[in-house]
């Protein structure tokens, strides 16, 4: 069946899109949710174990504290109370983890470490899925058993100040609220100035049990210049006041006869060492949690704080405020907070949470029984009715207290067991829909692979025989078989699988589209196979013959996919794109000495002359190859800037040869320039050292060298206009970061304080527009007004422009040399690579995409969520707007792809309009 390329490239895209949602839906495990769809209520709560028949308890034990004050610092790591920074810059709460009333743990969140996930784990005691990093965008109502729908319920009043996520998740919660924008992080003093206006008024006042306060000042400069910032100290001063001034208003109102007040100290996530967060690393992970209140004994030095779970906090705080404890939290009670009560409460609460843990697990796993967890929880509730037996049969003897604290340790374990089985559960993939998807995924790149050489011909048309195969034997015996494989996993599977969940008609429709396809694909395999004759060429043979190249190309792309199916080159991917890269280099260098040598040789020997070339096109056509006439290098749309200054054929030669070195060369510099992944993201590079302070002078000269670069090998594609306008954006560019701080300008006093470089990348903004516009301009006319080939061309280059021009105001200065280095190999590659050595269109794709992904990581980016950006998202903006935020950001984060697909686009249409204008 022959079909044109757009409807082709349209079937590859809805095949691999539902192939990619159905490994994604495996990959991401839904969150363990209780099977109950209303919230806990006082009134369900399990009465005290009891052997025998006798009174006792079904509620919860009285309330330990009145008030309760938050004061949640976004970004705070453990390091900055517990560390040296603590010491310096929190002298107050570190004195009150030492000396005072306190209790302080390291608390561990869980990726992935951004805000709105951690909200709700600190309020839910669940585990958020990935799913929640997207909606951290734009916060959803959480209508979720939480902390704070326990306390309104109650009639607790509450106060919040701070962070607007907690408005769009709470709507309706607060007696009182000021939300502020969680997204503009150049903003780092009035965003927490908004919050402190309101403390001295609403300390001083009666009418509230719960206030919450979210500072993201720290987190902002955290985005802004990392965790080592001469900011960072400041803001850490400012916090430690504000908790200052918090404890000593809690403290003067305390009054005797009534309950205490609990002050607590948290952070929803760290930062990594670039001051980014949203991965797995310690100090992302790792955030201070600290209890202040009279009820605690007082500290006599410094002790090393305890390692809990983040999620430990909401069912310790909903049990000391006398509330239940939420369906779905999968935390477990610190015991320290209720070690001042006595033992009959203290083996109530545990017991609390051990059955709420029992529940949840029971209706999270099949097999429950069978769990540690589970037994051991049996195992003390059993021990706790015997000794709640002897409590109150009046028994004092010191029997009953070792009983007792034997009782206790045995929940404790239970409820650790419990936790941990719970948590794991999000590590649960689903992996039939997994390997589905990632069948069909494979099946549509095979397809891309044996038809791109049809689908980028002249007639854009494919043959793919899914007639033959729907009309085959081995068609219908794959249903038969895939079919019944279906039937028996999912008949048999012990857990939920989603992809057994989707109708049977989808189903079995997937089934038989996956099965056409791939007798397809044997079939296309066999046509493109050479027949047996002795030599094989592509002029004398309709076969498909591959060379050395090919296969790499082949090898190398189908050998990285199937990687990804092992985390650990999911988390070093970078590795493998620097050593495909690095042969890719090597096998062009082995082309270019095979064409300038031997075949010169052969062909001197033959008489054709040492400069004779046989020469094909780019692209291939349904008619009979022509020769493609020489062009000269004024009218070539991608010649080289040497082709101008009248370089020979001779020093052509030799710089073809130095292009793979040079590019091998730049390659190895960028590797040092940002260091990436996981295992080796800490270690110091370049980027480090050229931020540093001492070394200004040094960042800028080579930002002033990269954006000379830039201009001299983006501007001989442009008009004269737009010349004059990407010269002026460069300059902008160099002037807003200098106005941002990170570069000098020599008239520059170094007194003169940054700015945010608003004015000056809203000029940048200016000129990029106006190159797309004239890019735009031109492509409208060549296809309105006049079919001019060179027209077209010339306006995709200036739209190619626009774009380069403003990823470069979107790249930290660091970063430049990466951009000049990728315009640098994208001109020597086409000028003295693709072009001479006639690569055809399927080959020079795969390279452009080979390139794209190596440049992505040489941006310093990773898979980890932490490498992304998002100060990049408010460059020229004076206050938060989504859509050109995200749109900036991601633009800024998939830079390198970016400019490789692109150049791709350019490149081809450049040569097909100068093979048809030359033919």
């Amino acid at each position: 069946m022959r079909v044109s390329s757009s409807v082709f490239a349209s079937f590859c895209l809805i095949f691999e899109l539902f192939g990619l949602a159905l490994f994604l839906r495996g990959f991401f495990p839904v969150p363990v949710k209780s099977s109950f769809s209303s919230k806990s209520k006082l009134s369900d709560l399990p009465a005290e174990p009891l052997a025998g028949n006798g009174p006792n308890a079904s509620k919860v034990p009285p309330p330990l504290f009145k008030r309760v004050v938050i004061v949640l610092i976004d970004a705070l790591r453990e390091d900055f109370v517990f560390g040296p920074n603590g010491a310096k810059y929190m002298p107050y709460t570190r004195h009150l983890v030492e000396r005072g009333s306190t209790h302080s743990f390291v608390a561990k969140a869980r990726a992935p470490t951004v805000t709105m996930p951690r909200i709700k784990a600190l309020t839910t005691g669940s585990i958020p899925g990935f799913i929640d990093v997207v909606m951290n965008l734009n916060s959803p109502a959480l209508y979720e058993d939480n902390l704070l729908w326990q306390a309104k319920t109650a009639g607790k009043r509450i106060i919040f100040y701070g962070d607007d996520t907690w408005v769009r998740l709470f709507p309706k919660h607060f007696l009182e609220y000021d939300g502020t924008t969680s997204f503009f992080v150049s903003d780092y003093t009035e965003v927490d100035n908004n919050v402190t206006r309101h403390l001295d008024s609403t300390l001083k006042r009666d009418d509230w049990d719960m206030l919450i306060l979210h500072y993201l000042g720290l987190d902002h400069i955290g985005h802004i210049s990392g965790p080592h910032s001469s900011l960072v100290g400041p803001k850490l001063l400012e916090m430690d006041d504000v908790l200052k001034k918090i404890h000593a208003a809690l403290i003067s109102r305390e009054t005797e006869g009534s309950l205490p007040n609990l002050l607590v100290l948290c952070g929803d996530h760290g930062m990594s060492e670039t001051g980014s967060h949203g991965g797995s690393s310690d100090p992302e992970i790792n955030t201070p949690l600290v209890l202040i209140s009279p009820a605690f004994k007082r500290k006599v030095g410094m002790e090393k704080p305890s390692v809990v779970e983040q999620v430990d906090l909401a069912p310790t705080l909903l049990l000391s405020l006398g509330l239940p404890i939420s369906q779905n939290s999968v935390g477990r009670l610190i015991a320290p907070v209720f070690e001042g009560t006595p033992l009959r409460e203290q083996l109530r609460y545990l017991h609390l949470n051990g059955h709420q843990l029992s529940c949840l697990l029971r209706d999270s796993t099949v097999e429950y029984q069978k769990e540690e967890g589970y037994e051991l929880f049996r195992v003390a509730e059993k021990s706790h009715g015997s000794w709640m037996k002897l409590y109150l049969e009046g028994n004092t003897s010191e029997v009953l207290g070792n009983m007792g604290r034997k009782v206790l340790r045995q929940y404790l374990e239970a409820l650790r067991a419990m936790s941990a089985a719970l948590s794991r559960q999000m590590g649960k993939y689903d992996m039939y829909s997994m390997v589905v998807g990632t069948i069909l995924l494979m099946q549509t790149l095979l397809l891309l692979l044996l038809a791109m050489p049809e689908a980028l011909s002249g007639c854009a048309v494919v043959d793919v025989p899914v007639g033959t195969a729907l009309g085959s034997l081995p068609f219908y015996l794959l249903c038969l078989l895939c079919g019944a494989l279906h039937v028996a996993l999912c008949t048999s599977a012990g857990s939920s699988c989603y992809f057994c969940a989707l109708p049977w008609a989808l189903v079995f429709a997937v089934i038989a589209c996956s099965a056409a396809l791939l007798c397809a694909l044997v079939a296309m395999a066999a046509r493109r196979l050479p027949p047996g004759s002795k030599s094989p060429t592509k002029s004398s043979s309709p076969g498909w013959e591959l060379s050395e190249l090919d296969v790499l190309l082949l090898a190398g792309t189908v050998g990285h996919t199937l990687s990804l199916g092992a985390s650990s080159f999911v988390e070093e991917e970078h590795q493998s794109w620097y050593f495909l890269l690095n042969t890719l280099c090597l096998a062009v260098f082995q082309d270019v000495c095979r064409k300038y040598f031997r075949e010169r040789r052969r062909r001197a020997s033959q008489g054709g002359g040492p400069d004779s070339e046989d020469d094909e096109p780019l692209l291939p056509s349904c008619k009979e190859n022509r020769p493609l006439p020489s062009i000269a290098p004024g009218d070539d749309p991608d010649s080289s800037p040497l082709a101008h200054l009248g370089v020979s054929r001779g020093s052509e030669k030799w710089l073809a040869l130095a292009t793979p070195p040079l590019t091998l060369a730049c390659c190895r510099l960028l590797r040092s320039l940002n260091q990436t992944g996981v295992q080796w993201a800490h270690l110091p590079d370049l980027s480090h050292w050229l931020n540093s302070g001492e070394h200004k002078v040094v960042l800028s000269l080579l930002s002033v060298a990269s954006l000379v670069l830039v201009f001299v090998l983006v501007q001989r594609r442009c008009s004269a206009v737009s010349k004059m306008a990407l010269a002026l954006g460069l300059l902008g560019v160099y002037s807003y970061r200098a106005a941002a701080g990170s570069v000098l300008f020599p008239w520059q006093h170094s007194s003169r304080a940054a700015s945010k470089g608003t004015v000056e990348a809203r000029f940048v903004y200016v000129f990029v527009l106006g190159i797309l516009f004239t890019g735009a301009k031109d492509l409208l006319r060549s296809q309105l007004v006049s079919a001019e080939a060179r027209l077209r061309s010339r306006g995709l280059w200036e739209v190619y422009s626009g774009v380069v021009l403003l990823v470069a105001l979107l790249l930290r200065a660091h970063n430049l040399p990466t951009l000049a280095a990728c315009l640098l190999v994208q001109s020597l590659m086409a000028q003295f690579i693709w072009k001479r050595l006639h690569y055809d269109a399927a080959q020079t794709t795969i390279m452009h995409y080979w390139f794209g992904q190596a440049f992505f990581y040489f941006q310093g980016n990773s898979n980890n969520i932490a490498t992304v950006d998002i100060s990049v998202g408010f460059v020229g903006l004076e206050s938060y707007v989504e859509a050109p935020a995200i749109f900036l950001t991601a633009l800024s984060t998939y830079a390198g792809p970016l400019l490789w697909a692109c150049h791709l686009v350019c490149y081809l249409s450049s040569e097909r309009d100068s093979y048809r204008r030359n033919s």
